[in-house]
């Protein structure tokens, strides 16, 4: 076991995993790497990204560093603050200052003098070892740590019990605070940073360089030397640790991280407060705090400053599309990233852990099911809740138990402090306190552990207090039901009669709630009364979008002796809920078609299901047609037109897709139908799907005015999974109308309303691809339509799976990466034709990919693609689609050396999607032509074509085709340039600049955004159009 005594000779430097996670890269902390003793390697690694979600905290705690040099970074625990101090600390690094890493322990504050000698250590280990680099153990989860929100892995980074020199961790110094392995089940903590470099030249003069006394004084406080009767001269130690911290600075600027100054004691402190006061201004500190919560015995002070010296940083919690971004980093399910974030409340080591619980489970969790809350994340909520003291639990159970909780109903219900629990459990991050005393837990896994745990006396008794101090007869009706475990008949009938009345308020989700709180506490010897209620819940829960209690309630009845009307009720309750994911439930379609035999109205409802899962689970439009068909006849001979009515829309959208020509039609008559019935909901309706059309048709002010005047009544009346789909289409319209400022919103307000229901985010992340790719970002718009991909390949979407890589090979193909394109919409491509989609209106992948197989030279596909496409899209009369095959067929032109009619088509192409109202497609039409203009030599009429785009782009408010165009103007070729360049592709001429301009394979790669096969591929085909065998050849040619 190493010690702190090992100070001014302390032993080789520290590092683990978590540190070299940050600070490994090509030139090491402060210097070139070499081999550490005794053999190994040295890791380098790119520069460390600011952790999810804190790029704005990261670029504001850098600002601070480097104009005032002080700052504190403040948070609960595992919301990331380690994470971010050490992303600040990479970027020190990186300017090539000294970094010193100190990491407390909670053992700390009971040892005098223990953080200051650490400190000491850490300074000692680079006089001793100036020129060691350090070995990094291969783990993949290296970003994990003690505050980190990437780090909610049980295990520590490294084998805190590994000896030293062990693989994976070198011969250690315990005064430098080396990684250690969690306590009370915290993952392991980052060590002391120790390096060499600038430090180097100075630090081996830092202790002889001491006056004598304050020599003595640090030998003593290291114990290196005996300690006195008298101890330590605390001036000569105060003045000895100053000077040890100005030296450090000799050379250039240093930063110095302290990881958890809650539990530094009492006299590192005084120390270290002392030191920093006389600290010059090149001595820049973060510190890291988790506040403490509750009262301790020690009442000093911790804080390194006076509060003015420093900027105070909280570090917040993520938000949920966030928290979706780091299940992805973390190669975790992100479907369930909106259920996720509920139970975290975006704290990133408790999401993790909920993350892992569900990746962890025997089997997959569906929608329709509850969280598997067990395990790891069980043990952090626990941990949380089991630092307060046990008068703060108990109150925090009755705010677990109430639906409204507010600390005078909590105090009414027998907490008189009720106020000053609260506060204190504030303080932990435990709860959030509104001005009126509204109590909110930050983390929907904390009322779940506490209910869970508590016993059944105290739920029973807390619900008992609640019922007599609520102020609503629906929740005091509710605590009865719940304070008791005997079936009642008259109780229950209260509670389904407090079900219809939080029903016609409007709180669909109390009323499931209560519907099946009363079915559950229906006697047994009422088994008809409590069939007939589980079945009301059930579709209370699903009118709710409550999955969880639908299954539940569906889950009790089939347990039952039920009628097969029944049982088929209760399944299709299950089915509404279950949003994208209908992959895994084949059983509830078998059994339910099984049960409606005989029974021809709910034969038809069982058949619109089916037709829904044909074309999403199985990606089938003809099978799906077929059931629809036979659910609206089935519908309309009962009399059913709401069942018609849906069955006839789920008809005319598969009619579309399959290029039946009466599908506008068939969709006609199911809006007769819809405005006869005026249904509730839009949500697949022929409504939504007549606008969904107009989008398909290009007929987008239609589209708009349509939805704009539907909109005032979906947020009045309409439910969660009716606002999604409006605001989803309505961004889609908007992106290509060009309102791309009003499309990000959409389709932001879109995500939100999708990850706060819990619904699988995959629809809603194509949408916001859209959205980016118009006006927001490339970049973007690509980690969009990934995550987009992956849920959907979760769920088993097929048909947000291929729009999903229809939206990122097209990003990927604007961005130049054309064999990662290819590869892209050569998938939508199978799974379109597999799915035996025919109409090119509905993803228009056939252009893209067309001009991707151009960019590769394959030419001769690219054309056969376009004229198999052209006679459909003249078939069914889609004139923009003809418009997309024009601009793509122009590029071949200019590929086989047809310049001038290439140029020619595409200025009557840009000019009739203007007319037609498309002004991204107008310009990305210009942008094409500047760059056959160029090919020509025309060097004005290239200018004008590119300002021309830029104007549309610039009104549209479409940013990153904006910056498109002043990218094309400067890597292009000017009117010097040789004919021969025109047999490149514009890919191949960037890469073909790139490298004459002096930049390696590998570079070229990372600019380009390609892999180096790719590159090298690509150069093979540069050579040999342009008959050269080097790159200084190459750059001959390019020069002309």
């Amino acid at each position: 076991m190493l010690t702190r005594n090992r100070c001014p000779n302390a032993g080789q430097q520290v590092w683990t995993a978590r540190v070299l996670s940050v600070f490994s890269g090509p030139q090491g902390l402060t210097g070139p790497p070499r081999a550490p003793e005794g053999g190994g390697h040295v890791t380098t690694a790119p520069h460390r990204p600011a952790p999810v979600g804190r790029e704005e905290l990261l670029a504001r705690l850098e600002r601070v560093v480097q104009s005032r040099g002080r700052a504190l970074l403040t948070g609960p625990a595992g919301v990331g603050k380690t994470d971010v101090a050490l992303a600040e600390a990479a970027l020190a690094e990186a300017r090539g200052e000294t970094v010193l890493w100190l990491s407390t322990l909670p053992s700390d504050r009971d040892i005098p003098g223990a953080v200051a000698a650490a400190l000491v250590a850490s300074v000692a280990a680079t006089v001793t070892w100036p020129g060691t680099a350090a070995r990094a153990p291969e783990d993949d989860t290296a970003e994990a740590g003690p505050e980190s929100g990437h780090g909610a892995d049980p295990g520590p980074a490294a084998d805190p019990g590994a000896a030293p020199g062990s693989p994976g961790i070198p011969g250690q110094a315990r005064g430098a605070h080396q990684g250690h392995g969690g306590q009370n089940g915290v993952p392991a903590q980052p060590p002391a940073y120790t390096g060499s470099g600038p430090l180097a030249v100075t630090a081996s003069r830092i202790f002889d360089a001491l006056p004598g006394p304050q020599r003595t004084a640090v030998a003593m406080l290291c114990r290196e030397a005996p300690l006195q009767d008298g101890g330590w001269d605390p001036i000569a130690l105060r003045l000895g640790i100053a000077q040890i911290l100005r030296t450090l600075t000799a050379r250039g600027p240093a930063l110095l991280v302290v990881d958890g100054v809650q539990h530094i004691d009492a006299d590192s402190a005084d120390l270290l407060r002392f030191a920093l006061h006389l600290a010059p201004p090149a001595l820049r500190v973060v510190a890291v705090e988790t506040p403490e919560a509750y009262d301790t015995e020690e009442t000093y002070d911790t804080h390194l400053w006076v509060p003015s010296e420093a900027d105070i940083l909280l570090v917040p919690p993520l938000q949920a599309d966030e928290i979706a971004e780091l299940l992805i980093h973390h190669r975790l399910p992100s479907r369930m990233a909106g259920r996720i974030h509920k139970a975290s409340g975006g704290n990133p080591r408790l999401a993790l852990a909920v993350g892992r619980s569900l990746a962890d489970a025997r089997t997959p969790v569906h929608h329709a099911e509850a969280l598997t809350l067990s395990g790891r994340a069980r043990d952090l909520a626990r941990q949380l809740l089991g630092a307060a003291p046990h008068a703060v639990r108990e109150t925090l159970l009755l705010a677990a138990l109430a639906l409204r909780p507010s600390a005078t109903l909590i105090r009414r219900a027998g907490r008189p402090n009720a106020e000053a629990d609260l506060a204190a459990a504030e303080r932990a991050d435990l709860v959030s306190l509104s001005e009126d005393g509204t109590v909110t837990f930050t983390a929907g896994l904390l009322p779940s552990t506490l209910v869970h745990d508590a016993c059944w006396a105290d739920r029973s008794a807390g619900h008992a207090a609640l019922a007599e101090v609520v102020d609503d007869p629906v929740e005091a009706v509710r605590h009865r039901a719940l304070a008791t475990d005997v079936p009642d008949e008259r109780l229950a009938a209260e509670v389904a009669q407090a079900a219809d009345l939080a029903r016609r308020r409007g709180n669909s989700a109390l009323a499931a709630e209560l519907a099946l709180l009363a079915a559950e506490s229906t006697p047994v010897q009422q088994g008809t009364q409590r069939i007939s209620r589980l079945v009301d819940a059930a579709e209370e829960a699903a009118r709710a979008a409550r999955a969880d209690l639908a299954m539940r309630a569906a889950t009790d009845l089939l347990a039952r002796d039920a009628a097969p009307t029944d049982r088929v009720r209760a399944r299709l309750a299950v089915l509404d809920t279950a949003g994208q994911g209908l992959t895994g439930l084949d059983d509830m379609y078998v059994h339910a078609m099984e049960d409606s035999e005989g029974h021809t109205a709910l034969r038809a409802a069982v058949q619109l299901r089916l037709a829904i899962k044909y074309v999403l689970a199985d990606g089938d439009p003809l099978r799906s047609r077929a059931a629809a068909v036979e659910s609206a006849a089935l519908a309309a001979s009962m009399g059913d037109p709401r069942t018609a009515t849906q069955a006839l829309t789920v008809q005319a959208r598969m009619d579309r897709a399959l290029g039946v020509p009466d599908a506008e039609s068939i969709l006609a008559q199911a809006r007769a139908l819809e405005l006869a019935e005026r249904p509730l909901g839009i949500r697949n309706a022929a409504q939504i799907l007549t606008i969904r059309h107009a989008l398909f048709d290009d007929r987008l002010s239609d589209a708009r005015d349509q939805i704009q005047a539907l909109l005032p009544l979906v947020q009045r009346r309409g439910s969660v999974e009716d606002r999604i789909e409006l605001y989803h289409t309505l961004s889609a319209v908007e992106s290509r109308i060009g309102a791309c400022a009003s499309a990000l919103a959409h389709a932001g307000r879109s995500l939100a309303l999708t990850l706060e229901a819990g619904l699988s985010p995959g629809p809603a992340w194509y949408t916001l691809a859209l959205a980016e790719t118009a006006g927001g970002s490339f970049g973007r718009a690509a980690s969009y339509a990934r995550r987009s991909v992956q849920a959907s390949e979760e769920e088993g979407d097929r048909v947000f799976l291929s729009r999903s890589l229809y939206a990122l090979g097209r990003v990927q193909l604007v961005n130049g990466d054309v064999a990662s394109a290819l590869e892209t919409l050569r998938r939508v491509q199978a799974d379109e034709r597999a799915q035996s989609t025919v109409d090119p209106s509905m993803l228009r992948w056939h252009e893209e990919l067309a001009e991707a197989l151009l960019a590769t030279d394959a030419a001769d596909e690219a054309v056969a693609l376009l004229d198999e496409v052209r006679p459909v899209a003249e078939r069914l009369g889609r004139t923009t689609v003809l418009l997309g095959c024009d601009r793509a067929y122009a590029l071949s032109l200019a590929a086989a050396g047809k310049t001038d009619e290439a140029a020619d088509l595409l200025t009557v192409t840009a000019d009739r999607f203007g007319e037609a109202g498309l002004p991204l497609e107008r310009g990305r039409a210009l942008i094409a032509l500047a760059r056959v203009e160029r090919r020509r030599r025309r060097r004005s009429a290239a200018q004008g074509a590119l300002q021309a785009a830029a104007s549309v782009f610039e009104r549209a408010g479409a940013v990153p085709w904006l910056a498109l165009t002043s990218e094309t103007k400067a890597g292009e070729p000017g009117e010097d340039a040789l004919p021969a360049l025109s047999s490149l592709t514009e890919a191949e001429l960037r890469l073909a600049r790139l490298v004459g301009q002096g930049a390696s394979n590998q570079e070229a790669a990372a600019k380009l955004y390609l892999s180096v096969k790719t590159v090298e591929a690509r150069l093979t085909r540069i050579y040999q159009k342009l008959d050269v065998r080097s790159r200084a050849q190459l750059a001959t040619a390019l020069r002309g």
